[in-house]
């Protein structure tokens, strides 16, 4: 029996993208959320999708075709986000997830906020004036919160 990855168990691509698709749908009427977006180009919500969908252990298409961890960290370069906006982007994104029926079993939304807690932290950090940002990172890849390797016997 081989477990599920945590992008299958979501529901897959379907899953990620309704979720995507709904959060940005609402962003615009949001008063903290909507400067950041102003902007946002059509592609945005896909390739937000892609990059989440591959960090859960979905298809490799964003560090195949849209540049990587990397590219995502150079989008926030500069971009000065605030605590409060990380706090209500989160707040948002899971109350689309609520509606959007992505399963809210413990073992899921635990790995699945923690990733979402790390990521938009990491976020946070990279986007100040003047922060030393390491560009060259791996993609991330979050699973189940179980030790794998050489730990296991």
């Amino acid at each position: 029996m081989t477990v599920p990855t945590l992008f299958e168990w979501m529901g897959g691509m379907p899953a990620v993208d309704r979720l995507m698709t709904l959060f940005y749908a609402r962003v615009p009427e949001d008063p903290l959320l909507a400067p950041l977006f102003a902007r946002m180009a059509p592609e945005h919500v896909a390739h937000v999708g892609a990059f989440v969908a591959e960090v859960l252990g979905g298809p490799a298409v964003y560090s195949k075709g849209l540049g990587g961890h990397p590219a995502m960290i150079r989008k926030h370069v500069g971009r000065g986000l605030t605590e409060p906006q990380r706090q209500r982007w989160m707040q948002l994104l899971l109350e689309c997830a609520d509606q959007c029926q992505v399963p809210d079993d413990p073992e899921f939304r635990s790995a699945f906020v923690a990733y979402l807690e790390w990521g938009t932290r990491l976020a946070v950090l990279n986007s100040q004036p003047g922060a030393d940002v390491t560009v060259e990172a791996p993609m991330p890849r979050w699973d189940w919160g179980v030790v794998k390797g050489p730990y296991l016997k």
